[in-house]
């Protein structure tokens, strides 16, 4: 059997995808599975158990990348594609079954909506693949020893809590977690080491793990921390798929839709109009009792 799996460019929606693509390699373990998406979620897919083959393919101009593509998946005929991304490519190839995510914006967590539309209820949440290498990996970074995992960085300024507001959390919650260090998750490029700078700058003793790891190596890492807080983005989702207890910070996004999506998880928003409101209007205090409640820490 030959399954085509057509995934989101973006490291969250991609990683929110993971759930049914599970469920689908459960259902169907002599499965052979194909998998398309952008670059930036590549490591997303890389350690899938069943992989047979990985696409990777870059947005273009005139939407040049969907025929790129195409031409890649046309020969074969499938037993079933499915299409997160609500593309409808899967239209123009030969396949016995297809399920096409609709796009658009609707309300409601976005991992239960692609659950629902394969049919699945309840909704599989998200995983996270990794390999032994990637373990190993990450117990040689961490070490032994509670670690507070912090994400200070998003893909937009907008969505970033303060970074001196993070520095007080990571001091908060080691007095509760004796012998605690600090990790800063972020991912490459300079936007995420400007974004990051701030609050390495304040914990010198952290271990900096900003754009030093790929994705699968994120996911080890984060499994290996005692909790994760950060501000609404791909590693957030990534966190929580991991299995760490993650906490995520929104404000001008909406949780109702983008939540993360795990075994333990929790939120804490700033005050406002969902999607619109300030990350500096959400204090210290909100935050460091939601991490409370999700570590099971009397306040």
């Amino acid at each position: 059997m030959r399954i085509l799996f057509i995934s989101s460019s973006r490291i969250g929606d991609a990683v929110i995808s993971c759930g049914i693509l599970e469920q689908l390699r459960r259902q169907h373990p002599a499965a052979r599975f194909t998998i398309a998406c952008g670059s930036p979620s590549e490591g997303v897919f890389s350690r899938f158990p069943q992989l047979e083959k990985l696409i990777v393919f870059d947005k273009q101009r005139f939407d040049l990348h969907w025929l790129t593509l195409w031409r890649q998946i046309v020969p074969h005929i499938w037993d079933l594609v499915v299409d997160v991304r609500g593309s409808g490519i899967s239209l123009l190839l030969a396949a016995k079954r297809r399920k096409i995510m609709k796009g658009g914006r609707r309300p409601g967590r976005r991992y239960a909506q692609l659950g629902a539309a394969m049919g699945y209820e309840p909704a599989p949440l998200p995983v996270a693949w990794t390999s032994a290498a990637d373990e190993a990996k990450a117990a040689r970074l961490l070490g032994d020893g509670p670690v507070i995992a912090l994400g200070p960085t998003a893909n937009w300024d907008g969505k970033i809590w303060p970074p001196e507001r993070f520095v007080a959390l990571f001091h908060a919650l080691a007095a509760r977690l004796p012998g605690a260090r600090a990790a800063i998750f972020g991912g490459p490029g300079a936007d995420e080491a400007r974004r990051a700078a701030p609050v390495l700058a304040a914990l010198p003793d952290a271990i900096n793990l900003v754009g030093r790891l790929t994705l699968p190596e994120a996911a080890a890492c984060l499994r290996r921390g005692t909790i994760y807080i950060g501000n609404d983005s791909g590693l957030m989702h990534l966190a929580a798929a991991a299995g760490a207890p993650t906490l995520g910070l929104f404000g001008r996004s909406k949780a109702s839709e983008y939540a993360p999506a795990g075994a333990r998880v929790g939120i804490a928003v700033a005050p406002g109009p969902e999607g619109e409101a300030a990350m500096e209007d959400l204090t210290l205090e909100r935050v460091v009792s939601a991490a409370y409640q999700l570590l099971g820490v009397d306040a």
